[in-house]
């Protein structure tokens, strides 16, 4: 009886054992290449959501103060006591940027800023081919009335680049990238007073506040009423380039971004090579694993009309 019983048990064979393995490792294989393919496209959606985020957060602050260049504050009939409109000296078209008091100022292609001191030493690029970074210097005016002794305000912002590494770690090259800093001074002249002079050591002021990392170029193209590129950019350094001070009535901005860790799986091959391109610069190629976005939007300076706006 216990002998027939015996013989009626079933089993699995050796061979039927090693079939259920090797299909079972073919299930696993196949379920850990889909998992690493999601997690991998889901990596690159967040870290191309995070250089979005950032790039949008930068756009915001870059066109709510540019918008502002110009701005003149009139206060008109008060029983405050003070003057009906700013008082303020205003050095127009001066030989240095630093000193200027007009409302966009574009530096082509310059890294590093001193708020005050106008002589600073040059900062040198990552690599000789790099184009990062033009600068901009945005002046506008404001009122407190609280302040007795100066309620009428003028303010400098100045948005610039400088290297956050040397582009090597442990003699290793890495991922160089720049930082986008911003300042902020203020034009000191107290009622009575004929002159002032700009200083860092206001209550609003602040210098070299990094405001957004991992930055690969930042550039602005300043245009006219009628849209089309002013050439020489508005600046100081010659007398054509000051003429065309208050015809800006437009700035283009490019912002290109860089990602903060690797984005694609494997470099471009030679001659297949992920490009960036800018208004005015040459096209880059890069070969390396990294992403790069550009942002562009155009502002319009809506209070800048005319040399005699201060």
């Amino acid at each position: 009886m216990i002998q027939k019983n015996l013989k009626s048990i079933s089993g699995l064979t050796l061979i039927e054992i090693l079939i259920g393995i090797v299909v079972s490792s073919i299930m696993m294989a196949a379920i850990y290449t889909t998992y690493s393919i999601v997690n991998n496209t889901y990596g690159q959606v967040l870290e191309k959501a995070k250089v979005s985020k950032s790039s949008r957060d930068l756009i915001e602050v870059l066109i709510r103060d540019i918008r502002m260049s110009g701005f003149k504050y009139f206060l008109g009939q008060n029983n405050l006591g003070y003057p009906r409109d700013s008082y303020l000296e205003f050095v127009g078209g001066a030989s240095t940027a630093e000193k200027s008091h007009d409302p966009i100022i574009i530096i082509q292609n310059e890294l590093g800023h001193a708020a005050i001191d106008e002589t600073y030493s040059a900062i040198s690029k990552h690599n000789p081919s790099d184009t990062c970074c033009d600068k901009i210097h945005i002046v506008y005016d404001d009122f407190n009335q609280h302040d007795d002794t100066q309620p009428y305000k003028r303010y400098k912002l100045t948005y610039y680049a400088e290297p956050l590494d040397d582009g090597t770690k442990d003699g290793v090259t890495i991922n160089p990238r720049y930082g986008i800093f911003k300042s902020k001074i203020s034009w000191k002249q107290d009622i009575g007073d004929e002159t002032g002079d700009w200083v860092a050591d206001c209550s609003e002021c602040y210098e070299k506040e990094l405001i957004r990392d991992y930055v690969e170029d930042m550039e602005f193209v300043a245009l006219d009423k009628e849209g089309v590129v002013l050439n020489p950019y508005p600046s100081t350094k010659t007398e054509a380039s000051r003429a065309n001070l208050y015809k800006v009535r437009a700035v283009d901005i490019r912002l290109a971004f860089i990602s903060e860790k690797p984005f694609f799986r494997f470099e471009s091959r030679e001659g297949s090579e992920r490009q960036l391109k800018g208004f005015s610069r040459t096209i880059r190629s890069f070969s390396d694993r990294y992403l790069r976005d550009n942002v562009v939007v155009t502002v319009y300076t809506r209070n800048i009309v005319g040399q005699d706006i201060f």
